[in-house]
């Protein structure tokens, strides 16, 4: 007797071509519902509905198809189970021995704008999840496929897979349904609630790259994909280079962030990061202009860093890329000129992210015994809140480079301390253990060029030597969050020395 599958799925993409080699090369019948049914039939294959092989209608508008004994008792049967094969026979069921599933686009619908809870409730899939979980339980007999990339495998193996590969296969099938529930779960604890961090957790992912190893070579580390629908990094288009690396991804996501504060349609701008630091940031006329500027804030940093640009790549741009050794490039887009010159750096890696602001929700760390979440620091500061609290107040240009230098401060880690002059990094001070040791090497990276600079500090002053040491130097501008209880001190010595500050009132620490 020839074997039985049941095919049914939402993503229709190489069902045809699975069924055709199903019949013609394996001896299998199929068994099918809805629109696979109609899909496979409309190719010329027989196929039997699954209303028919159950002799029950599809009710409640489609919400039942496939929950019946004779589907599951097939499924489920263990074949060396004696009392299992009585009740197959009892009640004329065959069993299954491949089952073809995938799911209802739940996390696209909810992903586009104005979907009602009704529309997302009916893109939430029973049947498919109850095929799949049951399938996969009963790998020992049965093989479930969950997604149409693993149809070629399991055609290599000549439909006739080891307890090994089934085994793989119940566990990607596992791993399908606990994404799956996991976004059902967010949207439906989150939807019109004040919160969005809900009270558990949870967080699952498909492996989509395996990597050479971790943060150092003797750490082992992988690349996952969250949710079933890509984004982010998973739809970023590789153009050339070597693979990507652990640390590769954690500077790209890092510079990301930075560049998405200074969006296309303002002007030029780049971005150069080495370990999760920018070295250079700066705007300009044009994107040669930009990158320029950042290459010139600290050339020797700069070399093999991260570039990120928000405009694509020009040819000038491109030419003047290839004269330093950088690790990776990152642009919204690349002109086929470009791209050519580019080329001449084969391991470059040259990345193009259409959509830059595609960031996380949610920020992790792990700690023993647990995680902690936070949202991300995505939140914009309004410079029309913030508050100047010297006599001395900024002239319109001033207050854009206090802008510039605020945006860019948000992502250096604390202590920071960014000086800049003409929308262009002079030095920054990172990750210090005291603020004034984070103003001493930014001042110290600026050299003689801070005359008229103005400085951004990520937290407050705690005391007003710094603001003491920056007016010194030629400092004109200062803003920082403010919050200290000896505020009144850094104000006093400004207005004494005739600099501006403002305090923004939002802190930007970053560990």
């Amino acid at each position: 007797m020839s074997r039985l599958a049941l095919l049914s799925v939402w993503d229709k993409t190489g069902i045809v071509e699975l069924a055709s080699k199903l019949v013609q090369d394996f001896d299998f019948e199929l068994i099918s519902s809805g629109g696979t049914a109609k899909i496979l039939a409309e190719a010329g294959l027989t196929v039997t509905k699954v209303s028919d092989y159950t002799n029950s209608p599809e009710i409640l508008g489609g919400r039942v198809k496939t929950l019946h004994p004779r589907i599951h008792g097939g499924i489920l049967a263990r074949r060396d189970v004696e009392t299992d094969l009585q009740d197959l026979e009892a009640h004329q069921i065959r069993p299954f021995d491949l089952v073809v599933v995938n799911l209802y686009p739940f996390a696209k619908t909810i992903a586009q704008p104005g979907v009602t809870l009704a529309e997302a409730i009916e893109q939430i899939d029973i049947g498919g999840v109850a095929l799949l979980r049951a399938a996969a339980k009963n790998f020992a007999h049965t093989t479930v496929l969950a997604q149409p990339g693993s149809y070629g495998k399991y055609l290599a193996q000549n439909a006739d897979p080891s307890l090994d590969i089934r085994q793989d296969f119940a566990v990607a099938a596992f791993q399908q349904t606990q994404i799956y529930d996991q976004a059902i779960a967010h949207y439906l604890a989150n939807y019109e609630s004040k919160s969005i961090l809900p009270s558990n957790f949870t967080l699952g992912g498909a492996e989509i790259q395996a990597l050479r190893y971790g943060e150092n070579p003797h750490q082992q580390a992988s690349w996952y994909q969250v949710g079933n629908q890509p984004t982010g990094w998973t739809t970023a288009e590789k153009l050339q280079g070597k693979e990507l690396s652990y640390n590769n991804l954690v500077d790209l996501e890092a510079v990301r962030e930075i560049i998405a504060e200074f969006p296309p349609e303002e002007g030029s701008a780049a971005v150069i990061l080495k370990h999760t630091n920018p070295c250079g940031v700066a705007l300009g006329t044009s994107l040669l202009e930009a990158y320029e500027r950042a290459l010139a804030a600290d050339s020797v940093s700069a070399f093999g860093g991260i570039v990120a640009l928000n405009q694509p790549i020009d040819v000038e741009t491109a030419e003047v890329l290839t004269k330093t050794f950088l690790e990776c490039v990152l642009a919204p887009g690349c002109a086929a000129e470009a791209q050519t010159i580019l080329a001449t750096k084969a391991n470059l890696r040259v990345l193009i992210l259409p959509d830059l602001n595609q960031g996380p929700l949610y920020s992790l760390k792990a700690i023993a015994g647990g995680l902690l979440v936070q949202t991300t620091d995505a939140g914009k500061d309004a410079p029309e809140t913030w508050e100047i609290v010297t006599q001395k107040h900024p002239n319109p240009q001033e207050m854009k480079e206090l802008i510039f230098a605020w945006k860019v401060a948000k992502h250096v880690k604390s202590n920071s301390i960014v000086i800049s002059k003409n929308n262009t990094t002079l030095g920054i001070g990172a990750g210090q253990m005291n603020r004034v040791g984070s103003v001493k090497i930014a001042l110290e990276a600026a050299k003689n060029e801070v005359q008229g600079a103005v400085l951004a500090s990520d937290g407050f002053f705690p005391f007003d030597d710094s603001v003491r040491t920056a007016a010194e130097v030629g400092i004109s501008a200062i803003i920082q969050p403010g919050g200290s209880i000896r505020d009144n001190d850094s104000i006093k010595v400004a207005n004494e020395l005739g600099l501006i500050m403002i305090f923004t009132r939002m802190r930007h620490f970053l560990h």
